[in-house]
Order: structure tokens, then sequence, then C-alpha cells
């Protein structure tokens, strides 16, 4: 009974170094003859998160579009779950529905001796924004 409350504190604090780690910015871009598209989300150490997508397609009318969403997001193990509050998460500028958006954590296992470079990313493996799923997104910081 005594080592309850010491494993308590020793789980708490792997909570807290993974929520570390898995924090950062995350990145990719694409560029094609015709078009550039890059995205960035930023997954902050207090669980919060900001995404921001660029796209230029020099075919289009209108060719320069800026899309930006934030909210919330949570670990469990290695799939990170993004939350968004319709009234808090919601105004002109930020408009994308991350909700109840997962995405995979990926990165090198501190047990792999090998010489395999595995870059640390977030692979999204469901969304209800259609182009954000099956997207591979890697960290910078």
């Amino acid at each position: 009974m005594k080592c309850l409350p010491l494993f308590l504190c020793f789980f708490y604090g792997l909570l807290i170094a993974q929520a570390q780690d898995i924090a950062g910015v995350y990145e990719a871009e694409h560029k094609t003859v015709n078009a550039y598209i890059s995205y960035q989300l930023v997954l902050n150490s207090d669980g919060t998160f900001s995404f921001k997508s660029y796209s230029n397609h020099s075919q289009k009318l209108n060719p320069e579009e800026y899309l930006y969403g934030k909210g919330k997001w949570k670990s469990d193990n290695t799939i990170i779950s993004f939350l968004t509050d319709k009234q808090k998460d919601f105004d002109e500028k930020h408009t994308l529905d991350f909700d109840k958006t997962k995405a995979r954590f990926i990165s090198k296992s501190p047990r792999d001796k090998s010489d395999r470079i595995i870059k640390t990313a977030l692979k999204f493996v469901d969304s209800q924004l259609f182009w954000v799923k099956g997207m591979d997104l890697f960290k910078v910081e």
C-alpha cells in the first residue's frame, strides 16, 4: 500500500514526459509545377494546438489560400486525439474543424539500437476533413 503513491507519481511523470516528447512543431510541404502547399501543426505542451495550411495554385483564379484551425489535443499512448470547441475555437480566421481527428505518433523506439533513421512524425488516421486523413507531418522542433 505504501508503494501506491510512489507508483502513481512515477506513472504521472511518464505521462508528462510523453506529452513533452509529442509537443512541438510538425510540418510538411508539397511542390509541383503549378502548386505549392504547406502545412504546419503546433502542439503545445499545455494541450492546445494550432494548424495552418497555405496553398498557392497558379492555375486558380484566386491562387493563394490560408486555412487555420485550433483547439485541444490529448494523447493515449501513440494516438493523438484533437478536440475543438465550437464556442471557443472558431472565429473568422479559425474555420477548420479538427473535432474527432486522430493521428498516430511515430518515433524511433529507445530500444531500437540500429542505424535506421525514423523521423518523428504524426500520421493522421481519421478526420472529418477529407484532405487531412492520411497526411504525414514531420517534427521540426
